[in-house]
């Protein structure tokens, strides 16, 4: 079957955007080639930095033939109803509600849908060619055609009488139409309507792209497909041509015209490569100096990168986003080394790799004690006579002026101590409606200290901590390095003679900042980090700043897993709704609802957090109901509960809980009453009654000292002693007695076991 190959060439696509547009190119099209009726067997996109490609294999010739009968609504149907019945002839249901409303209603005539009215309906919602008694079928003259992604259907619309009333019955009919005649529209689609962050106009034209085009290959089956966009020139509009007081006349449109030809590297071989089909433009290209597949690129930059740096006796800084980068910034990888001026080697490493890795997009190299090396890896897209001797040059050069400035900035912020900084970050707001960033280190102090009894450190140096943590902020250093907020901050509170544990609070306060990001485990590090993270949550939730789907633009889901983290990793033992209550507080804001949706925040977090980590969603939840919210407890309880299913006496308790829930269930909704009271001993007619009584009362009391030294291993052993009385009870003991005394007493029973069990988790929660 044939193929189809599609390229877009064009200037460079920014590296950012490259993986989104490759996956839109592949989308839109084969959402194209759906709506036609045209199925395929298999679609690849790939990207390079000049060209966006697509192939799609197992394309038939021509669409299939349309030819069927479908049954809508009642012919006294709302407008809503006949309007979802014509859309699926691809018209707007919106719409046809609104011209069915309009022109349908008023007049009474639901009951025979009219072929004119249809027809009006049809024009109306934008679809073009409408025509009448058009012959589509043999012996058939159909009521209406149109025209729907380059392919003609008819349809006949008939209602008829059914045992439920007058039914609307449309057959509908579409030649085969050849692909090749479709795909021109379907492409064309495409490149007017892709959906770019940011695109360009060059020239007069109104056609938009991320950068210039150059050229477009569209082959089907061998043959280049007549395509061309032409998307006009602004100089057409009006207001244009009276402000610029220029005619339009002789100003040609912007054209594009689908071709068989593509481009090699654009230094290494620029000449123009005529291909057929896609493993000989994939063949050709790679001669050209072109690695067409993104992931094999990524493949050989990280292999070569790592055999370089082995060869000079160091290893690769991990950094999979740079390598993700710079995978989309050359066709042909050639990987350089190039050298740091020995003279920079003094400023902190960190200041080095980061002006490395924004400015230049070089890889840094380590030592074997894991210090920066002077040496760092480059990746050129030349290949040249020299082996890259004057491209590593260059490359060194530029980089002397980026790393003289990080070394002004060091030298500079040294000169004034971090402490003196604080009092200008009451100049830098924080966020609208949360005061300043000198407000926010207030509060974290205060939540400092109160967290610091938790992680038992000295709350007079998390307090110092807090003071400091944001004051690297107004340096010139972090002006210049965003991401090195925190990390500068330790080096400077070092420099002015700090404690090293509240120097490396300041570095570790913002952690984690991502589910591979390392968990402070230093107790002064854990309470500044724990009321950063609150503090910022507080003030968020209060003005009513909160994630929605999949919006987050305060990453505050980031924020919430880095508390459970920070908890859970250390066991720190905090009440969470106390803490969320004195950040909310201390915001001074009339936000009544936001300590409960923080609480109930953290622990939807949790659960998400917990599933992946591989606990059951249904233990989650049955552990999770019980009005938790010391984490580390929580967890703790549904460990105990994971452990006790597995056994057999677990899954036995569970089946006669559940047995016993049922039973109370339905018969507290046949009575309208609730038997949750005392049982009465004297009622006890069989011996299996009196059992059961006794080792609920033992459970209780032994579950209850269990869970009150937090010994949820031990609260979950005494409910095994449940199981063998439970089963004895079922198999001697009939509950609905004909004496109504007697079955209130058992259903009693029942609801003793129900109790003594939900008091350690809810099994009613539990599946399996």
């Amino acid at each position: 079957m044939p193929e189809l190959l599609l390229e877009i060439f064009s200037e460079e696509i920014p590296a950012r955007m490259q993986v989104r547009a490759a996956e839109d190119l592949k989308r839109l099209v084969t959402d194209g080639l759906k709506a036609a009726g045209l199925a395929w067997t298999r679609a690849d996109a790939y990207v390079t930095p000049r060209r966006l490609t697509l192939v799609i294999d197992g394309l038939p010739d021509h669409t299939p033939p349309l030819e069927e009968e479908r049954k809508g609504p009642r012919a006294d149907a709302p407008a809503k109803a006949l309007a979802g019945f014509f859309r699926n002839f691809g018209v707007d249901a919106a719409k046809l509600e609104e011209t069915f409303n309009k022109h349908v209603a008023p007049s009474g005539a639901r009951g025979e849908v009219a072929e004119e009215l249809v027809a009006k309906a049809l024009r109306e919602v934008g679809v073009k060619n409408v025509a009448r008694q058009v012959p589509m079928a043999p012996g058939r003259r159909l009521d209406i055609a149109f025209e729907r992604n380059g392919r003609w259907f008819g349809v006949e619309v008939k209602s008829r009488p059914t045992d439920k009333g007058s039914v609307i019955f449309a057959y509908i009919c579409a030649e085969a139409q050849a692909t090749s005649a479709l795909l021109p529209d379907i492409v064309r689609d495409v490149l007017v309507k892709f959906p770019w962050p940011k695109s360009m106009r060059w020239g007069s034209s109104r056609f938009g792209w991320v950068r210039p085009i150059h050229n477009v290959l569209c082959i089907f089956g061998g043959e280049a497909i007549g395509l061309t966009v032409d998307s006009g020139s602004l100089l057409d509009s009006p207001d244009i041509l009276a402000e610029t007081n220029v005619s339009s006349i002789g100003r040609a449109p912007h054209r594009i015209k689908a071709n068989n030809i593509t481009y090699g590297h654009r230094f290494l071989a620029p000449a123009a490569i005529a291909v057929a089909n896609f493993a000989e433009y994939q063949t050709k290209l790679r001669a050209a100096k072109v690695i067409l597949d993104q992931a094999e690129r990524r493949a050989i930059i990280d292999k070569a990168t790592q055999e370089a740096a082995a060869k000079l006796g160091l290893s690769l800084r991990p950094d999979i986003g740079l390598l993700d980068e710079v995978t989309g910034l050359v066709e042909w990888p050639v990987v350089l080394t190039g050298a740091i001026d020995e003279q920079f080697m003094g400023v902190p490493q960190e200041v080095l790799i980061t002006a490395m890795r924004t400015h230049q997009k070089y890889f840094a190299l380590l030592d074997k004690a894991g210090k920066l090396s002077s040496k760092f890896l480059v990746i050129s897209n030349m290949e040249t006579p020299d082996n890259g001797k004057t491209i590593a040059s260059g490359n060194e050069r530029v980089l002397r002026p980026r790393l003289s400035d990080a070394r002004f900035f060091w030298e500079q912020d040294k000169k004034t101590p971090l402490a003196s900084r604080v009092a200008k970050l009451g100049e830098r707001t924080f966020f609208e409606g949360l005061g300043t960033v000198a407000d926010k280190v207030e509060r974290v102090r205060e939540l400092a200290k109160l967290f610091a009894l938790h992680t038992k450190c000295d709350a007079a140096l998390a307090d110092r901590a807090a003071l400091l943590c944001k004051a690297d902020l107004v340096t010139e250093m972090v002006g210049e390095f965003p991401e090195l907020q925190g990390v500068m901050g330790r080096y400077y509170a070092l420099h002015d003679g700090e404690k090293p544990e509240v120097a490396q609070a300041i570095a570790e306060h913002y952690k984690p900042q991502g589910p591979d990001d390392s968990v402070p485990s230093a107790p002064i590090s854990i309470a500044v980090a724990l009321a950063d993270k609150f503090d910022t949550l507080a003030g968020f939730f209060a003005i009513g700043e909160k994630p929605t789907g999949s919006k987050d633009p305060f990453a505050l889901r980031r924020a919430g897993i880095g508390i459970i983290r920070l908890i859970l990793d250390n066991k720190v033992r905090v009440m969470l709704w106390t803490m969320i209550q004195r950040a909310v507080v201390a915001y001074s804001k009339d936000a009544p609802n936001a300590g409960k949706e923080i609480l109930d925040f953290i622990i939807d977090r949790l659960k998400v957090y917990l599933r992946d980590q591989g606990a059951r969603h249904d233990l989650i939840a049955a552990a999770t109901g019980r009005a938790e919210d010391d984490l580390v407890r929580l967890v703790a309880r549904i460990e105990a509960l994971a452990d006790f299913l597995k056994s057999d006496d677990g899954a036995n308790l569970l089946i006669a809980y559940r047995r016993a829930a049922n039973i109370l269930r339905i018969e507290e909704g046949k009575d309208s009453a609730k038997y949750g009271g005392d049982t009465d001993a004297g009622l006890f007619a069989a011996p299996e009654e009196k059992t059961l009584a006794d080792a609920i009362a033992a459970t209780e009391a032994q579950s209850s000292a269990a869970r009150s030294s937090e010994d949820f291993a031990g609260a979950m052993a005494a409910l095994a002693k449940l199981r063998a009385p439970i089963d004895a009870f079922f198999d001697k003991v009939t509950v609905n007695a004909e004496d109504a005394a007697l079955r209130v007493n058992r259903l009693r029973l029942l609801s003793g076991i129900v109790k003594a069990m939900d008091r350690v988790a809810d099994f009613a929660k539990v599946e399996g």
